[in-house]
């Protein structure tokens, strides 16, 4: 803890300690979250794993002490609550999750959490009381590490989750998603009952995260803003073709799927510019089989996968993905099968948001720059029921799911302000 919380304190502005703020505080917990998980080999924070329960028992610990109401869901969510002067009125929210990718980093949805928490501590010191309730949300399994599915508690809260489908799921170990909710403390009618009514209880989710881009480095600001969350499309595509020596095989009338997907691959990088500046295309997968250093393949698996913040260019992009597979089918000669896998809806933040989140930017002489978030948060999840917005904190060289991911104590604290400063606006604000 030491190491790391002197790493944080060492050049922290000390005029950035105002507004019941305060920097250090900020830094013990940071610092005492990143002992949980960490173990010679790595630091990993699995979701509904014991070490993910330690690191919310100890938040919770500190929620308490500034005074929220705590409980926890059957889905594992934590939900803290404040109650304002208004009892009646819809909560203000913010909040988000403290699992990690395995060897990750310490500010990947700590820093979200912790501001969220810092804000209601502010508050404490100042003697301010809002006038809507506050509600701060940590939610179970954001990254997916455990099941390779991830967003498991916000899916849970709003209702999402397809019980078929995670009852299917199992861990690293080969570990039921039944069994592991059952060790956590829980079961899957508990996962299932954490369904809340949200669009009657929350009037809106904010959600402070780094930004794992270097748009914010770039241009020199500590703080940015979301315009909004990319809905991920991926697609399978399987060339198949003729196998054959590599040796023995004239060059001519070859059905080699390789040679398809990689003309595939090419294209797909060069067509999302042609559709959308915010649109964005990766193959991160390939399989070839049967994979011999002498062998033409006989098939070729991989996954296209497709991303924008808005729905119809993200689906232009799809559709000229497929074409472009079929063309090059018939080219070659080589079979082209085409899956959906995955095709989930994204969540534009709306100018309503990303105006009043410039506002507060401008009251600490940052400009505002707008970015969008090619990563899903829970905010995309609780963005189809709700109101939603972000923002992001500046992160060393775009690093994150990484040892070395690193924002500094300045950025974190600032966005901490800014977080306050437009969840006040909205406690004074009319809903609608």
């Amino acid at each position: 803890m030491k190491d790391f919380y002197a790493q944080l304190v060492d050049g922290y502005d000390q005029n950035l300690n105002k507004d019941g703020v305060n920097g250090e505080r900020l830094a013990k917990r940071f610092a005492s979250l990143a002992e949980i998980g960490v173990s010679e080999q790595r630091f990993w924070r699995p979701g509904y794993s014991a070490d993910e329960k330690k690191a919310k028992e100890l938040v919770k610990e500190w929620m308490r002490e500034a005074g929220f109401h705590v409980r926890e869901d059957g889905a594992g969510n934590v939900i803290g609550r404040l109650e304002g002067k208004n009892a009646e009125a819809k909560a203000i929210a913010s909040g988000s999750h403290v699992d990690s990718v395995p060897n990750g980093g310490h500010f990947d949805g700590p820093l979200g959490v912790l501001a969220a928490l810092e804000v209601a501590e502010a508050w404490r010191e100042t003697g301010y009381q809002p006038e809507k309730p506050y509600e701060l949300l940590i939610f179970s399994d954001e990254e997916g590490s455990r099941f390779n599915s991830g967003l498991s508690g916000s899916m849970a809260m709003t209702g999402e989750a397809d019980l078929d489908e995670f009852t299917a799921l199992t861990d690293f170990n080969g570990t039921s998603f039944e069994q592991v909710l059952t060790e956590y403390g829980s079961s899957l009618e508990g996962y299932r009952k954490a369904k809340r009514d949200i669009t009657e209880e929350l009037e809106l989710f904010v959600e402070l995260h780094i930004e794992q881009g270097k748009k914010l480095e770039q241009e020199q600001q500590p703080v940015g803003i979301v315009s909004g969350i990319a809905g991920p499309a991926w697609l399978e595509v399987v060339f198949t073709g003729e196998a054959g020596h590599a040796g023995n095989t004239p060059m001519r009338g070859r059905k080699d799927p390789l040679v398809a997907a990689a003309a595939f691959i090419q294209r797909v990088a060069e067509l999302p510019a042609t559709i959308s500046d915010t649109a964005v295309a990766t193959v991160g997968k390939l399989d070839v089989s049967p994979n011999g250093t002498n062998v033409i393949p006989q098939e070729v698996k991989l996954i296209v996968d497709l991303r924008d913040i808005h729905e119809e260019p993200r689906d232009q992009l799809l559709e000229a993905v497929r074409q472009e597979a079929n063309r090059i089918s018939k080219s070659s000669g080589v079979a082209a099968k085409l899956s959906q896998k995955t095709k989930i809806k994204p969540i534009p933040v709306e100018e309503k948001w990303q105006s009043q989140l410039s506002e507060s930017l401008r009251k600490f002489n940052i400009t505002p720059i707008r970015i969008p978030s090619g990563a899903g948060h829970d905010a995309m999840i609780l963005g189809r029921h709700i109101a939603v917005a972000m923002l992001f904190a500046r992160s060393r060289d775009g690093i994150s799911h990484n040892p070395r991911e690193w924002t500094s104590l300045n950025d974190c604290v600032t966005a901490a302000h800014i977080l306050k400063d437009f969840i006040e606006q909205q406690q004074s604000a009319t809903a609608g």
